[in-house]
């Protein structure tokens, strides 16, 4: 199945809050002490969308499978044409194992190149639960770069990756 992307701006605010609630809900339940800290920056993520729509609302996407939301995906564009950041790139548990995060990154992928970007870089944690996304990172053909201890927990690490774009 193909997914298909839309602006946000045709739900309602508090639909990237609960995107990323949803997607990563297994993972604060397995650690609420380290992981519901992050709940603060998902509901920051979701007004920086629906407070500039111009910006960073112009840089997220909702991805669709068939009439279902299935995930979203975000980027920062503003480095280019050096290169562009990929940020939240979820996909809600019911859909995941269907390709759908791979094809958010081609998506993204396609939107840099099409604005002149050379490369696109993304990080993801170390934790077991990212291993998905680690794996998905390699398949899009970005390479690892570099570690670096996390900020709440120095036992996990964030890998930055890099890919050029042809």
């Amino acid at each position: 199945m193909k997914l298909s992307f839309t602006s946000p701006f045709e739900r309602e605010p508090g639909v990237v809050a609960w995107l990323l609630k949803q997607s990563y809900a297994e993972l604060v339940a397995s650690e609420p002490e380290h992981w519901e800290l992050e709940l603060e920056n998902w509901e920051q993520s979701d007004r920086n969308v629906f407070e500039n729509p111009h910006t960073v609302g112009a840089c997220t996407f909702l991805s669709w499978a068939n009439m279902d939301l299935a995930g979203f995906f975000c980027f920062d564009p503003r480095p280019r044409p050096t290169y562009g950041v990929i940020g939240h790139n979820c996909i809600l548990p019911q859909f995941r194992g269907q390709g759908f995060g791979n094809q958010q990154i081609i998506e993204i992928l396609r939107r840099f190149r099409e604005t002149g970007i050379k490369q696109a870089k993304v990080s993801t944690n170390d934790h077991p639960f990212f291993v998905s996304a680690q794996r998905m990172y390699a398949a899009c053909g970005f390479r690892e770069v570099r570690r670096v201890a996390g900020n709440r927990d120095p036992r996990q690490n964030l890998i930055h990756y890099e890919r050029e774009i042809e």
